[in-house]
């Protein structure tokens, strides 16, 4: 897919993932509100169809740039799926031509259980159905607040 120069830094978008081998949530987010939405959970059943998806949203979206929760271990011991996460990461940059950043995700899950609840409608919708995508939106929008003010390249 070719890209260009990114618009205007300052109105940035962003797609953000949580990154499983089962289920991967995705977000979306702008750098000139520092916020992000939750979007939906892709099913990863196989690789045509997760890269069928995220194709999809980056054509809807035409994000700038992408931002995947990284699990970091503060005692440097490393996550078994960290290697899979860097593998999507690569995949993401070479398939798009646009920068991939990381984002520790550590608390992600926790955090979006406690965002669920918080936001919890009458509709019965369940926290397991969107947690992915919930952890997504918070590992984008943490990512968009340190960084408000750097100057990047997407």
């Amino acid at each position: 897919m070719p890209w260009d120069a990114p618009r205007d830094p300052g109105n940035a978008t962003y797609l953000g993932f949580d990154f499983g081998e089962r289920n991967i949530g995705v977000a979306v987010g702008q750098r000139v509100t520092a916020t992000a939405t939750a979007l939906e959970t892709i099913r990863a059943t196989h690789a045509d169809a997760l890269w069928s998806a995220v194709s999809r949203l980056v054509r809807i979206w035409q994000p700038d740039a992408f931002v995947v929760g990284m699990p970091y271990n503060p005692e440097g011991e490393e996550n078994p799926i960290v290697q899979p996460i860097r593998k999507f990461c690569r995949q993401l940059q070479e398939r798009y031509q646009r920068p991939v950043y990381t984002m520790d995700e550590t608390l992600s899950t926790k955090e979006s259980q406690e965002l669920f609840y918080r936001k919890r409608s009458k509709r019965s919708i369940r926290f397991a159905d969107i947690k992915d995508e919930l952890a997504a939106q918070l590992i984008l929008q943490t990512w968009l607040r340190h960084t408000a003010g750097e100057n990047l390249d997407a």
